[in-house]
């Protein structure tokens, strides 16, 4: 069974997002996420993925210390900070990164705010929804 790591900063938005995304387009690989400086899980990430249909209302956020001892296939570094400051798996097998735009920075009305990390949401499943088939489900 094939191992990935989602990497962000606050584990809070995208690299949650990215989970629930790969664990749907790739039932058969163990997904994990964390941050290099976790906070909690952003409310609207959990609506926009909802609305979806994927759950990730009970996922947490873990600190990427937690699985330096990991055999991964894939670690993923999403935003470019986690990327500068990532620590080193020195067991994985491919490091690659693709930053997204933090849905947390979108302001105005919640509606507004919604459509940033909805936007985000779908760019999120293109990618890995592309992964998934290209690297996991051969």
């Amino acid at each position: 069974m094939k191992k990935v790591l989602i990497l962000c900063t606050g584990n809070s938005c995208r690299s949650q997002m990215a989970e629930g995304l790969l664990k749907y387009f790739s039932p058969n690989t163990q997904v994990y996420s964390a941050g290099t400086k976790p906070e909690d899980v952003n409310p609207f990430a959990v609506e926009v993925m909802a609305n979806i249909g994927i759950d990730i209302a009970d996922f947490k956020s873990n600190h990427a210390d937690e699985y330096a001892d990991i055999d991964f296939d894939f670690v993923f570094t999403v935003c470019d900070n986690a990327k500068e400051i990532c620590p080193i798996y020195p067991k994985a097998k491919q490091l690659i990164h693709h930053s997204f735009s933090d849905p947390a920075d979108a302001i105005g009305t919640k509606e507004e705010q919604l459509l940033v990390y909805r936007q985000v949401r779908d760019q999120i499943k293109d990618y890995m929804q592309n992964f998934a088939e290209n690297n996991l489900n051969k």
